[in-house]
């Protein structure tokens, strides 16, 4: 039996690479340069993060009308 291997079955050995189907769409996201949109995409794909981005514009939109009638509207 030869162990050695030599350059030629290096080269045409099928040199194959697991698949990591969760980490390809974050590669691709940093190829593009668009990791903000893919984690917004995913945080609103969860329905807690759904919930959570919408409570935290509802409060920040009660925030700036009460603000708003404070300082405008009784000042």
């Amino acid at each position: 039996m030869n162990a050695i291997m030599t350059k030629f079955d290096i080269d045409t050995a099928e040199h194959r690479t697991p698949k990591w189907e969760g980490l390809s769409e974050i590669d691709q996201a940093i190829r593009d340069n668009r990791v903000m949109e893919y984690r917004i995409k995913k945080s609103w794909a969860d329905p807690w993060g759904r919930k959570l981005t919408i409570a935290v514009f509802l409060i920040l939109a009660i925030f700036a009308s009460f603000i708003l009638y404070w300082d405008v509207l009784k000042g």
